[in-house]
């Protein structure tokens, strides 16, 4: 594609290593990608005996290599340790894939002075994936990336696989920079011609996963639960049918006869229409189990979606609550499920909100290795036409404690890793907005470390994506430091979610949107409050499906946190926040305060014409003309809405229609 944005990984990055010397030692393809790395950056190979400005070493022989002891024990095969003294840099690994993510920490480091030191580096999640919606063909309703706002998919088009794979290679390369080791290439609802991924069309799969191979990425595959008796010739795809778990061992049989090191399956069942193990009368444990036994002699995973509920609700029955169905579904079958089954779980109870609370089903699944699962493609935060950085709502995710401030965090909790939905498409900008390359970025980042301050990834991402211009770092990240808060202001109040349009496949505001619809996502304002209760003593019982102290703290008025008030509860409008404001004059403030941030923000963009690329300048003012228009229409819409309900005057008396 001409004109494709490098986005982190431009030739002045390869450029800060440029003429020095490089010793890599080992065997192996992975080795060999840290070779051509090192080629493609204009490094030098050094010659035997002498002491090059970098040696990438395995750690058996750390010693031939750096001459003081390095803390080695227990370095895991994607872990390395680097250690730097007077200019000279050594990359100690503990397996291939060490090597690899040694050398772009290298690439980072060497973009500034990092100074002397040493430093271990090891994932804090062996699983780091990202899953991508994309559709073989182009579906009616879903388009060809289902939530994609970036363009066609990069590995499909005209109905097959793209006969040029070379941009899968380019996107390959950036994802194991930042520590993505695993990619899910088809949409979790698996229409019939992606189903054929799996059988007909292997010999196209193997063609992609060749391509993410030399870059320490397994491919995995999302596939039907139905797919013995639509695709396979059976009349049944029960789980407990010998027949059906016959057809699946045969099929991941012949995957890894093809893909050696085949990641596994990703399942989506009995949600939003798609089959799975309830029209048998079996539970999701039988389902799950009966894939993860044809996968298992293979050694490959089934991830496992719990985004199951119910969405032909009735919207007049007040005791239904779609916030609770993963937790009534899956917490009574924890430990029922195979070693090699991932539960891979939403970070919230409903669907990537700008603001929900953390699922209660991570905490209540002590026996089952779960994966938090994200959302990098701004589905619900302005799709990529609003620049929203998105990773301070992960690191509070992975903050919290479900089980109070002193217990582990969610980070430490979640024992199958991390996955999320990809954000990337065949647009010249992969993301189609510039600045939503940080979420990417960023997301690869804290599934390697947690830890990570979201300011000092932003600081990192803008140092590589655009160099060492102060001005273009200052603004960048005025920008997008508080983009997520500044989004939250604008848009859905005080957690209580939608507000979207189902028209416009959930952009932009329409308050009322889903509020009578069967898909169970209510805010019930009326004359007298909004919100939903979700207490135990008078609602749902959704907040007793958390552990303590959280429970306590959300059913109670006086405790619950001001930015998830109403997803708990419903309250008058004239209910004093812990704020000070009111709940109606917090959504009137809030709104306009929003707006003025937005102008506040493409007013620095426009500054930094000729401290960026023309044509990202032109791409990213492009996008803040539309996010002004549409952060305008979600104020005016929201306030308009609120005080012809509520009949309570904004009490600074701005225009409110």
């Amino acid at each position: 594609m001409t004109n494709e944005h490098a986005m982190w990984l431009p030739d002045e990055v390869s450029r800060a290593v440029r003429g020095r010397s490089i010793a890599v030692i080992g065997d192996g393809m992975l080795l060999d990608t840290v070779r051509a790395e090192a080629e493609r950056a204009g490094m030098t190979t050094a010659r035997p005996g002498d002491r090059a400005d970098l040696t990438i070493v395995p750690a058996a022989q750390a010693g031939t290599a750096w001459e003081e002891p390095l803390d080695l024990d227990g370095l895991g095969p994607e872990g390395f340790v680097h250690t730097q003294r007077d200019g000279r840099a050594v990359v100690v690994y503990g397996g291939a894939s060490g090597a690899l993510y040694g050398w772009f920490d290298h690439l980072r480091r060497s973009l500034h002075e990092s100074g002397d030191g040493t430093d271990r580096c090891e994932p804090r999640h062996p699983l780091r994936m990202l899953d991508h919606w994309d559709n073989v063909s182009i579906h009616p309703v879903m388009g060809q990336v289902e939530r994609g706002y970036a363009g066609g998919s990069i590995f499909y088009e005209d109905g097959r696989v793209r006969a040029d794979l070379s941009r899968v290679a380019r996107y390959a390369r950036l994802l194991a920079s930042v520590g993505i080791n695993r990619v899910a290439i088809n949409n979790v609802n698996v229409g019939r011609r992606e189903a054929l991924l799996l059988t007909e069309d292997l010999g196209e799969v193997v063609r992609i996963a060749d391509l993410f191979r030399p870059w320490g990425i397994r491919t995995h595959l999302a596939v039907s639960f139905a797919a013995p008796l639509t695709i396979g010739g059976l009349d049944t795809a029960d789980p407990l049918d010998e027949d059906v778990a016959s057809w699946w061992e045969d099929a991941a049989t012949a995957v890894y006869a093809r893909i050696p090191d085949f990641g596994g399956f990703l399942v989506k069942a009995d949600s939003e229409g798609q089959p799975g193990p309830y029209a048998y009368g079996r539970d999701h444990a039988d389902g799950a189990n009966m894939l993860a036994r044809a996968l298992a002699p293979h050694g490959g995973l089934v991830h496992w979606r719990a985004f199951v509920y119910n969405h032909r609700q009735d919207w007049r029955d007040r005791s239904t609550d779609r916030a609770r169905a993963a937790f009534d579904t899956f917490a009574p079958l924890d430990g029922r499920f195979d070693d090699n089954v991932v539960l891979q779980v939403k970070f919230g109870p409903v669907d990537f909100q700008t603001r929900e609370p953390v699922s209660p089903v991570i905490p209540a699944m002590a026996h089952t290795k779960v994966a938090l699962e994200l959302q990098v493609t701004q589905e619900y935060t302005g799709q990529q036409r609003h620049a929203v950085y998105l990773a301070p709502q992960w690191r509070e995710v992975l903050d919290f404690a479900p089980f109070g401030p002193d217990a582990a965090p969610l980070s430490d909790i979640v024992q199958g890793g991390m996955a999320a939905v990809s954000n990337v498409g065949d647009d010249a900008f992969w993301t189609g907005h510039p600045l939503a390359q940080a979420n990417l970025y960023a997301y690869g980042r804290l599934t390697w470390d947690p830890a990570l301050d979201p300011r000092a990834i932003l600081d990192e991402w803008i140092a590589l994506t655009f160099g060492d211009d102060e001005a273009a770092r200052r603004g960048i990240r005025s920008i997008l430091d508080d983009s997520w808060r500044t989004y939250e202001s604008y848009t859905a109040p005080l957690g209580v979610g939608f507000m979207v349009s189902p028209l416009r496949g959930h952009y932009g505001p329409d308050v009322d949107g889903y509020e009578y619809s069967p898909w169970g996502t209510y805010h019930f304002a009326d004359r007298d409050g909004v919100g939903v209760d979700r207490t135990v003593a008078t609602g749902t019982g959704y907040a007793g499906q958390y552990p303590e102290p959280w429970a306590r703290t959300y059913e109670s008025l006086e405790t619950v946190p001001d930015e998830l008030v109403l997803f708990f509860h419903h309250v008058p409008y004239g209910h004093r926040l812990h704020s000070g404001a009111t709940v109606i004059q917090h959504i009137y403030d809030t709104h306009f305060a929003g707006v003025e941030r937005v102008d506040e923000m493409a007013a620095t963009w426009d500054d930094l014409r000729g401290h960026v690329p023309d044509d990202v300048h032109d791409r990213v003012r492009e996008r803040f003309v539309e996010q002004r228009r549409s952060a305008r229409e979600w104020r005016d819409q929201i306030n308009t809405y609120f005080f012809r309900k509520s009949g309570v005057t904004d009490e600074r008396g701005r225009e409110i229609y």
